[in-house]
C-alpha cells in the first residue's frame, strides 16, 4: 500500500472521530452520551458510504479520484458541523475545553473505589453507580454538566480508571488487550476467508474493473444475488489504497462497535459499571467474535448494525423520539438489510417494540395534558397527533431504509423478477417447512451445533437424542427443506473456526439472563424492569423467529451473531445481579461460579485468538511466520503453488482476455491477484458459464486463454478445439494453439 493510499484511508477514520464529537446528545439525561455519539457517527458514515456507491456506481464512476473527493467531502462536512457544534457549546458558555468533573466526585462512585481483592469482580458489594454512563467515565448530558461533552476525555478516562475495582480493571484490560491484539491479526494477515475468495472480494474486483455495479455474467450466483452492504465497505478501502491489505479492518471495526453497544444497551437496562464491564468481557471473549474481528466475513458488521438499531430503539422506551433519531434508526434498518438480510429478523420485533412504546408514550402524554387524573391510572384516550406523529416516523424509518437498500434491490429485482432473487437463493437457506415439528427439530439442531463443546460423547449422545426425538414425531433430520444442501446432522463445531465455533459459554449465560429477566426482571434491574422484560422479549422472538426461517447448517453459528450480540448483555446484567443479590455463604457460592465461568470465557478467548484457525498468533499458519501468499491459502494449501503455476503461464503466454472457467463454491479471487496488468490495473476476466439468464457468457473462442477450477471435465467441455489443456489437482489452464 503507497503512502498516498495510506493517507486516504485514514480520511474515513478521520471524519467518524469528528462526526462523534458533533454527534454528542443534548438533550438531558442520555444514557452513555458518548456511546450514543458513536452509534449516530457510525450510521451516518454507514449510510453515506453505501449511498456514494450507489451513486458513482450508477454513474460508472466507481473510481479512486471519484471516492476521494466523495471523502474529501465528507470530512469537510464532518468538521464544519464539529466546528459548529463546539461554536455554540463556547457561545452557551459551555467551554470545549473545560476540565472534566472527576468521577470519583460522586459518593457512590469514591464508595466504589475502597480496595478491593481482585476478585470482588464478581463479588464486591456496595452500593451501585446510579448513574450508567459516570460509572464507565463518560460526560453526562445533564444540563449543569453540559460543559463535559467536550472535556478530556483522556482525564476522565483516568479517573474512571483510578475509581474503578481491580476486578473491574481487570475484566477491562482484558477486554482491551483483546481488541487491540485482534487488531494486530488483522493487520499482519491477508484475507484468507472461503466465501471471500468465492464471493465477497471478487465481487469488489469485478466492480473496480466495471466502473459500475452492473450484474455480469457469472458460474456463482452469490457474487450478485447476495446483499453486497459489507462488500460496498471494501469497495471505499480497495479504491483509496489500491489494495486488500486493510480490508480485515472492517470487521474488526465492526466489533468494537458491537462491544461499545452491547455495554451501551447494558447500561439503557439498568446496569452499572460492573454489569457493563461483564458485558463486554462475555462478548470480546466469545470466539465467534474473536475470530470475525480479523476477518472479511460480513457477519459481525451485519451485528453492529442490528446492536445500533436495537440501542436506539431502547432510547425510545422512555421518550419521544426526535426526527433525527428516526433517521438513524432508518438508517441502521436499512444498512441491516443490504448487508445481511437475515439481521431484520431481530430488527422486525425491534421495530415493534418501538412503536408500541411510542404509542404508550403519547398516551400517556395526552392522558397528563388533558386530565392530571388519567396520568395517576385513569382512563387513557388514543391523541391524534400523537398517534399521526408514530405512523409519520414509522413512514420515516422505512423510506430512509428504502432509500440505502432500494437500489440493490430494485436491481436484483430487475434481473430475477423477485426482490429476493432467483428460487436457488430462496430456496437453499430459508426454511421450507413450517409445520410445528419441523420447526422444533431445526430450533433442536441449531442450538445442539451452538451450544457444542469438546466434549465428543455428549455431542453424540445429544444429536442422537435429536435424530431419534426427530423421528419419533414423523420428521427427517436431513430433510433437505429444513437442511441446507447436501449437509449431514450432526457436523462437530466447537474448533476455533472463525465459519462454524460454537458459543456455549456466552449463550448459556444469555438463555439464563433471558429466562431471569422474562420471570423475574425487578432482581436483576428494579428501576428498569418493564424495559428489561420487553428487551429480553424481542431477544427471545428474533432467536424463535431465527429458527423458523433459516435451514440448519454447519456453519450456522455465525448466522447466529447478530443474536448473541443482542443476548449477551441479559448475561452481563444477570451475573452482574447474581452477585448483588448473594450474601453470606451464597454469596461465596456464586463468586467462585463466575469467577470460573469468567475464567473460563477468558481463556477460550485467548485461545480463539491465538490457536484460531484461519488466522492465528502462533503454531503453524501463524501470521508472524508465514508469507503473504500462503496465509491466502491456509484454507487449502495445496492450491497455493497450483494457482501459480496457471497464472504464470497464462502470463508467458501474453494472453490479454482471460476466460474463466469454475463452479458454485471455487475460487475466484486469486485470479484477480495473479493476473494484475503491469500498472496495477485490473485484469480482463470474463466468465465462459452464467447462472444468470439475461447475462449470456462470453464465447470461448473470443478469449486468449482460459483459467479453470475445480472440475476437469466441466472445463474441458468448454475449451475449443485445437487448444492444449493443462491441469494441476483443482487449477487448470488452457491456451490456443502457437501461445
Amino acid at each position: 500500500m503507497s503512502a498516498a493510499g495510506s493517507l486516504l484511508a485514514a480520511v474515513p477514520a478521520a471524519a467518524v472521530l469528528l462526526l462523534i464529537v458533533a454527534a454528542m446528545p443534548r438533550e438531558a439525561g442520555a444514557v452513555a452520551p458518548l456511546r450514543l455519539a458513536v452509534v449516530r457517527a457510525v450510521l451516518l458514515t454507514g449510510a453515506y458510504a453505501v449511498l456514494v456507491v450507489e451513486v458513482l456506481g450508477a454513474s460508472h464512476a466507481l473510481t479512486r479520484g471519484a471516492f476521494t473527493v466523495a471523502w474529501l467531502l465528507f470530512l469537510v462536512a464532518a468538521a464544519a458541523a464539529t466546528g459548529l457544534r463546539w461554536r455554540r457549546a463556547t457561545r452557551l458558555g459551555q467551554p470545549p475545553a473545560a476540565a472534566p468533573v472527576p468521577v470519583s466526585a460522586a459518593p457512590a462512585v469514591s464508595a466504589a473505589s475502597r480496595p478491593v481483592p481482585v476478585g470482588a469482580v464478581v463479588s464486591g458489594g456496595g452500593p451501585d453507580v446510579s448513574t450508567p454512563a459516570a460509572e464507565l467515565g463518560e460526560p453526562t448530558s445533564a444540563p449543569t454538566r453540559a460543559g463535559r461533552r467536550f472535556a478530556d476525555l483522556r482525564a476522565v478516562a483516568v479517573d474512571a480508571w483510578r475509581t474503578a475495582r481491580p476486578g473491574e480493571r481487570l475484566l477491562a484490560g482484558t477486554v482491551g488487550g483483546l481488541v487491540l491484539v485482534e487488531l494486530l491479526v488483522a493487520l499482519l494477515a491477508e484475507p484468507n476467508n472461503f466465501d471471500s475468495q468465492t464471493y465477497h472480494l471478487p465481487k469488489v474486483e469485478h466492480w473496480v474493473a466495471q466502473g459500475d455495479l452492473d450484474f455480469w455474467p457469472t458460474a456463482i450466483h452469490r457474487q450478485v444475488t447476495i446483499p453486497p452492504g459489507a462488500e460496498y465497505l471494501l469497495l471505499h478501502l480497495r479504491l483509496l489504497t489500491g489494495g486488500d491489505h486493510l480490508h480485515n479492518l472492517v470487521q474488526w471495526a465492526a466489533g468494537v462497535v458491537c462491544l461499545l453497544v452491547a455495554a451501551r444497551i447494558t447500561a439503557q437496562l439498568g446496569g452499572g459499571r460492573r454489569a457493563q464491564l461483564l458485558t463486554a468481557f462475555v462478548l470480546a471473549t466469545t470466539p465467534m467474535v474473536v475470530l470475525q474481528a480479523t476477518s472479511t466475513q460480513t457477519d459481525l458488521i451485519c451485528a453492529a448494525w442490528v446492536a445500533c438499531a436495537a440501542t436506539v430503539v431502547l432510547d425510545g422506551l422512555s421518550r419521544r423520539t426526535g426526527w433525527g433519531t428516526l433517521l438513524g434508526l432508518g438508517a441502521a434498518t436499512g444498512l441491516t438489510a443490504v448487508t445481511k438480510t437475515s439481521g431484520l429478523i431481530a430488527v422486525g420485533p425491534l421495530l415493534v417494540l418501538w412503536v408500541l412504546a411510542q404509542l404508550r408514550l403519547a398516551r400517556s402524554r395526552n392522558a397528563a395534558s388533558t386530565d392530571p387524573a388519567a396520568a395517576g391510572g385513569g382512563r387513557r384516550s388514543w391523541p391524534i397527533g400523537g398517534l399521526a406523529r408514530t405512523v409519520g416516523g414509522s413512514v420515516l424509518i422505512l423510506v430512509v431504509a428504502a432509500v440505502v437498500v432500494g437500489p440493490f434491490l430494485a436491481r436484483v429485482t430487475a434481473e430475477f423478477g423477485h426482490p429476493l432473487g432467483p428460487p436457488r437463493l430462496r430456496e437453499s437457506i430459508p426454511m421450507e417447512r413450517h409445520d410445528p415439528a419441523s420447526i422444533v427439530v431445526n430450533a433442536l439442531r441449531i442450538g445442539h451445533t451452538a451450544f457444542d463443546t469438546p466434549l465428543a460423547p455428549l455431542r453424540r449422545a445429544g444429536a442422537e437424542l435429536i435424530i431419534s426425538g426427530a423421528e419419533a414425531i414423523g420428521v427427517d433430520p436431513q430433510d433437505r427443506a429444513i437442511t441446507f444442501g447436501r449437509e449431514l446432522f450432526p457436523e462437530p463445531a466447537w474448533y476455533p473456526d472463525e465459519d462454524r465455533v460454537a458459543f456455549p459459554l456466552a449463550g448459556a449465560l444469555a438463555v439464563i439472563g433471558a429466562v431471569m429477566a422474562l420471570a423475574r426482571p425487578r432482581r436483576i434491574a428494579p428501576e428498569r424492569a418493564g424495559s428489561l422484560r420487553a428487551y429480553a422479549a424481542v431477544v427471545l422472538t428474533a432467536v424463535l423467529l431465527h429458527t423458523a426461517m433459516i435451514k440448519w447448517q454447519p456453519w450456522g453459528n455465525r448466522l447466529l451473531l447478530y443474536a448473541v450480540v443482542l443476548a449477551v448483555p441479559l448475561a452481563g446484567l444477570w451475573l452482574d445481579a447474581l452477585l448483588r443479590n448473594r450474601a453470606g455463604g451464597r454469596r461465596t457460592v456464586a463468586t467462585v461460579a463466575a469467577v470460573t465461568v469468567l475464567a473460563t470465557s477468558a481463556l477460550a478467548g485467548v485461545l480463539a485468538v491465538s490457536y484460531g484457525f484461519p488466522r492465528r498468533l502462533v503454531g503453524a499458519g501463524s501470521v508472524f511466520t508465514t508469507s503473504d501468499w500462503d496465509t491466502r491459502f491456509l484454507r487449502r494449501p495445496q492450491w497455493a503453488d497450483e494457482f501459480r503455476w496457471a497464472a504464470t503461464a497464462v502470463q508467458d503466454s501474453g494472453a490479454r482476455r482471460i476466460g474463466l472457467v469454475q463452479q458454485n463454491d471455487n475460487w475466484e479471487y486469486p485470479w484477480w491477484l495473479l493476473l494484475r496488468q503491469p500498472d496495477g490495473g485490473s485484469p480482463d476476466l470474463v466468465a465462459l458459464q452464467s447462472v444468470l439468464p439475461e447475462r449470456p457468457p462470453a464465447d470461448p473462442s473470443s478469449v486468449d486463454a482460459i483459467v479453470c477450477t475445480g472440475n476437469k471435465a466441466a472445463c474441458a467441455k468448454l475449451v475449443p478445439a485445437g487448444w492444449r489443456l493443462e491441469f494441476r489437482g483443482y487449477v487448470g489452464y488452457a491456451l490456443p494453439p502457437g501461445r
